[in-house]
């Protein structure tokens, strides 16, 4: 990832702008941010901590995810999820501009947060981040995240592991995905704030609820774009 981070602009009909500039470390791709103290309840491990979580809660205290939405959360926490707004995301590489609801435009800076916030289940999604495209389609994410899943596959050869091309182990990906959003669902829901946040997580929620079910047929759409692969000897 580059130093020179991603920004994202949020523009509201009021003349309201929220700025997130992220930066991420060079060498692990995870988020470099200072949530500030005291942090909240809601991010303490102890509390909805995930079924799946593999982290020592005696020397973690605090859920790297729910302190990396700390700031989104607090700064989006009067805003619905209805409400319109223009967002313009500026990576090294390119500018992205999109008009669209709250609950869509958090969720996409909220998938880039959990990818780099230092979870051991959403580190999966690093690659995806490095090369982060925001408002992505069902069809380019699924695109995406098996193309990233493969080339994953194809380090692991090289380590000497059998690859795994039937895919089975990016549905369990998703599947342990599943169980942190729902944990993080229930931490926004115990707090007072409106519902962009809760309900961008939710999308997001809805992404990996509905990614081992559609890559099949998805896939199948995209054959005939590799046709010439299926001819090659």
């Amino acid at each position: 990832m580059s130093t020179d981070g991603i920004r994202y602009i949020y523009s509201f009909a009021n003349g309201r702008r929220e700025v997130f500039d992220l930066t991420f470390d060079p060498k692990t791709l995870t988020l470099v941010h200072d949530p500030g103290e005291p942090l909240p309840e809601w991010t303490e491990m102890k509390q909805f901590r995930c079924d799946n979580c593999p982290l020592d809660p005696e020397q973690v205290t605090h859920c790297p995810l729910a302190v990396a939405l700390v700031e989104p959360v607090t700064r989006f926490g009067d805003v619905i999820s209805y409400q319109e707004m223009r967002v313009d995301v500026i990576t090294p590489e390119r500018a992205i501009v999109q008009k669209c609801s709250a609950q869509d435009g958090i969720s996409s800076l909220l998938g880039l947060i959990n990818a780099t916030s230092g979870c051991p289940h959403t580190a999966f999604f690093r690659p995806m981040a490095r090369f982060h495209l925001p408002f992505a389609s069902e069809a380019e994410t699924i695109y995406r995240a098996v193309s990233m899943y493969l080339l994953g596959e194809y380090f692991r050869s090289h380590s000497g592991t059998e690859p795994d091309v039937s895919l089975t182990g990016l549905i369990d990906i998703y599947r342990e995905i599943e169980t942190v959003n729902r944990s993080i669902v229930q931490r926004l829901r115990s707090i007072r704030t409106e519902d962009s946040a809760l309900n961008a997580i939710v999308l997001l929620d809805l992404y990996a609820k509905s990614l081992p079910f559609a890559v099949e047929d998805a896939l199948e759409d995209l054959r005939y774009l590799f046709s010439a692969y299926e001819r090659k000897k």
